[in-house]
């Protein structure tokens, strides 16, 4: 059985194939076009997972694609009712949501096939739920506490679960417009550093100066009954929205609202020195993201009292954050996924399909 894993039109866009249940070949598609966290439709990811695996897209059994535009579609509804976005807006994720809905269309077009020779039922799965599928079904764990933490995605941004054996079950969620990934993406802007996937900076930065801001950066992002709040007068992805491309080179419009100069004070500019009061806000929001972090995986612990955790999301790239998930003791062992990232969505997808939409046991193991 051949599952083809897919992310599409979206940062990190890539490929993943599963043969029996075992992974033989992933990518992404920055790798061949050499465009960075590359967007849009994963062409030449596709055609090498197919070569490694001397496979033709005609012996496909099975696509997934880590998006479902079904997902949480009352809530996009009454979101759309409430805020009444730009035409704009809305015409550019309908686009983005009609290209991600027929899989097998984009595919033979993509690939300049004749659809009918692909053969392979197609599977849209749930964002986050890739996410949790790439950590738990990946993992060396049989049973485990498993959470994913990233901007957005299908309308979410947090999921906390339980996998055990070759299901997953999930308990609780955060959704639109809250999003601990999107605050710290709005703060890596703050902080003149405007690339998709400049978080990392802030992170490394943030070990050169002390959290002395952290009260306010509390304003921005709130610990609230086992879960958090943004402090949405800060943001404007909520109201206005944020313009975002969807094919090469990933962009996204500013995230923050004008309220969060007022708090701060004036943004870095690219390239400008980094003063000190900029190292400061770096590390604050290091701190404040920690804060909220524990708080996340605390709640995870009490709804799923597993010794093990299995975590993905581009929050779980925080490696300082995660490099105290062990001594503060919440759990023993702790798997991370490397492709953490959306880029592990196409794993995640084809993982979901065959152990939780088929139901076959376990059999691939990444460590």
């Amino acid at each position: 059985m051949l599952i083809l894993g897919i992310n599409a039109y979206h940062g990190d866009a890539s490929a993943a194939l599963l043969v029996d249940g075992q992974l033989v070949a992933a990518a992404e598609e920055e790798r061949f076009n050499r465009v960075k966290h590359s967007a849009g439709f994963p062409r030449r990811a596709i055609e090498y997972c197919l070569e490694a695996a001397g496979a033709r897209i005609e012996d496909l059994d099975h696509i997934a694609i880590g998006r479902n535009p079904r997902a949480h579609f009352a809530d996009k509804i009454l979101y759309s009712l409430k805020k009444r976005p730009s035409v704009a807006f809305i015409t550019d994720r309908f686009r983005n949501m009609l290209a991600v809905r027929h899989p097998k269309a984009e595919l033979a077009a993509k690939l300049g096939l004749d659809r009918e020779r692909i053969r392979a039922q197609s599977h849209n799965v749930e964002h986050h739920r890739a996410h949790i599928a790439s950590a738990y079904f990946a993992s060396p764990f049989d049973e485990a506490t498993i959470v994913s933490v990233d901007g957005f995605g299908d309308f979410v941004s947090t999921m906390w679960g339980h996998g055990r054996g070759n299901r997953l079950e999930v308990g609780r969620r955060v959704g639109f417009p809250h999003s601990l990934g999107l605050f710290y993406s709005g703060l890596t802007q703050y902080l003149g550093f405007p690339k998709f996937g400049d978080e990392y900076k802030v992170m490394g930065l943030s070990a050169w100066a002390e959290p002395d801001l952290a009260d306010k950066i509390r304003r921005v992002v709130i610990v609230r009954d086992g879960a958090f709040e943004l402090g949405l007068k800060y943001f404007q992805h909520h109201t206005k929205g944020i313009a975002m491309t969807w094919e090469g080179e990933p962009k996204y419009d500013t995230i923050n609202s004008e309220r969060l100069i007022d708090l701060l004070g004036p943004p870095r500019q690219p390239g400008a020195p980094m003063e000190d009061r900029f190292k400061a806000v770096a590390a604050s929001v290091q701190a404040v993201f920690e804060e909220v972090y524990f708080t996340i995986l605390e709640t995870a612990r009490k709804l799923t009292p597993s010794p093990r955790l299995a975590m993905a999301g581009g929050c779980a790239h925080n490696s300082v954050a995660a490099g105290k998930i062990r001594p503060k003791g919440l759990f023993e062992e702790i798997f991370i996924q490397p492709a953490a990232g959306d880029a592990g969505i196409s794993l995640g997808a084809a993982l979901y399909v065959y152990h939780q939409t088929l139901g076959h046991p376990r059999k691939f193991r990444q460590l």
